[in-house]
Formats: C-alpha cells, sequence, structure tokens
C-alpha cells in the first residue's frame, strides 16, 4: 500500500505541445498541461461541462520521448505524482504551483479535428 501514497492517474487531452529544456549538467525537463472535462447535471437538471487544467512535468528520457511524439490535443493517460513548486516572478512575487511529476504516458487517442 506504500506505493499509493502520492499517487495520480488522469486521462486528457494535452493543452499544448511538450518542448524539451535542457537544465544544466545533461539534465531534461519537458512541461506541459492537460484538459480534463466533466460534464453533469446541475440542480435544475442542465448539463454543464467544465474543463480542469493540470500542469505536468516529465525529466529524463521519458521527457525526451515525449517532445518527439506528442502533439497539442492528443489524448493521453498519464500516472505520476504530485509535487509542490515554488517560484518568484520576475517583478518578486513569490508565488506556488503543483504539478503532476510523471511516471509514464500512453496516447489513447489522436489529436481532435478543429
Amino acid at each position: 500500500m506504500s506505493n499509493l501514497r502520492n499517487k495520480v492517474s488522469l486521462i486528457g487531452r494535452v493543452g499544448i505541445k511538450p518542448e524539451k529544456k535542457e537544465v544544466g549538467n545533461g539534465y531534461v525537463l519537458t512541461r506541459f498541461s492537460i484538459a480534463i472535462n466533466e460534464s453533469f447535471k446541475d440542480k435544475s437538471g442542465e448539463w454543464k461541462n467544465i474543463t480542469n487544467w493540470h500542469y505536468v512535468q516529465a525529466w529524463g528520457s521519458l521527457a525526451e520521448r515525449i517532445c518527439s511524439s506528442v502533439e497539442k490535443g492528443v489524448e493521453v493517460a498519464i500516472e505520476g505524482k504530485l509535487v509542490n513548486r515554488s517560484y518568484e516572478t520576475k517583478e518578486g512575487e513569490k508565488r506556488s504551483i503543483v504539478e503532476i511529476q510523471l511516471v509514464d504516458l500512453l496516447k489513447v487517442g489522436e489529436r481532435k479535428a478543429s
């Protein structure tokens, strides 16, 4: 059960084309977002659609593979863990973000036609 303590599995569509970034000492990073669409009936019985965006990061050979094979709009299944990260903007504001650090990614659908 210990491997269930920080585990995330989602299926969604890639929001932007992942880009490779070299961060020193040969480490490769890619960041992108995925959109998860949900539909539900509200109290009045009308269907509502919402989209939740999740930030994703991948390192190493997984990052390389994603950059060469994943396009914007492709449906993917991801598995990873939640990671909290803090940073400071150019204006000196402190911000924090929760990202999903990928363990694996699987393409499950092709890009939607526009």
